[in-house]
């Protein structure tokens, strides 16, 4: 009997829902795997699926997204020992579990918490209400790659906002397997898209995008990207999120800083009845 040649995994991107190979067919070698290796025009594409998904995720009930983001926190416990096969350390992999589970408990308290009545000169019901940016892009952090990707995730899509990452280049088999993890867990395609390889290519494009409404440096560790990234968002006014760090600690209480810092708040005004 001949012995069999092993099939070596591809990992590929996580856009809309699905797992396409990068346009230009890129890849590069990470582990001994092959890695797509996104294009400009990935990342555009992964803006698209993003905005397609912003009405009906920021449309489901605050109880419904946290039931999902729980369920990504079941799924991703039942994966643990593939996480700790890619090297990630079995404490990062609980940490990272139990912070889904933190951010699902939230999806249904922001309302009360920072949201309410406004006292108003006159017979009227003033209400602030919170409500979703829209489309976040994400830089991820290097390190920790699965604790630091969850933490960056889970606060901009628990309140209904979706996002485009791009992953750490050095660090993508984390992201691109959490995507699989993702794509099990009845979260809607197009509300998280995961973009591997060169975050010089896709971050420029994303901070550009005239369709993203925030983004999110914790990753970018280069101060001359960084601030070359923040002009570029400035020609929409996209809120801008500094980048974590050097000394961040990512095991301690995460706080709602992160949920917050992406939301925008609604005031409505009614008529009270006689």
């Amino acid at each position: 009997m001949s012995e069999r040649v092993a099939v070596r995994k591809t990992y590929k991107l996580f856009i809309g829902g699905k797992f396409p190979r990068s346009e230009s067919g890129r890849s590069y070698l990470v582990q001994s795997s092959n890695v797509s290796l996104a294009s400009r025009k990935d990342a555009r594409d992964a803006v698209v699926a993003a905005r397609a998904a912003v009405k009906g995720w920021a449309g489901a009930t605050a109880y419904n997204r946290g039931q999902i983001l729980y369920r990504a926190a079941e799924m991703l416990e039942g994966r643990r020992e593939q996480f700790v096969a890619l090297g990630i350390p079995a404490d990062e992999v609980d940490a990272a579990v139990d912070r889904w589970v933190w951010y699902a408990g939230w999806a249904d308290k922001l309302a009360q918490v920072y949201g309410g009545a406004n006292p108003v000169a006159g017979p009227y019901f003033n209400i602030s209400a919170p409500e979703p940016t829209g489309v976040v892009a994400v830089v991820a952090p290097e390190r920790p790659a699965l604790l630091g990707l969850v933490s960056v995730i889970a606060p901009a899509i628990v309140t209904g906002n979706t996002v485009v990452v791009a992953a750490s280049p050095s660090e993508p088999l984390a992201a691109v397997t959490l995507a699989e993890v993702l794509a099990t867990s009845d979260l809607p395609g197009g509300v998280v898209n995961i973009l591997t390889g060169a975050i010089t290519e896709t971050a420029p494009t994303l901070a550009a995008h005239m369709d993203v409404n925030a983004i999110d440096l914790t990753g970018v560790t280069d101060a001359a990207l960084a601030t070359d990234l923040e002009v570029k968002a400035a020609d929409n006014l996209k809120r801008v999120l500094r980048p974590a760090p050097a000394d961040h600690d990512w095991t301690g209480d995460p706080g709602v800083a992160p949920i917050t810092a992406l939301l925008e708040t609604k005031t409505v005004w009614h008529p009270k009845g006689v």
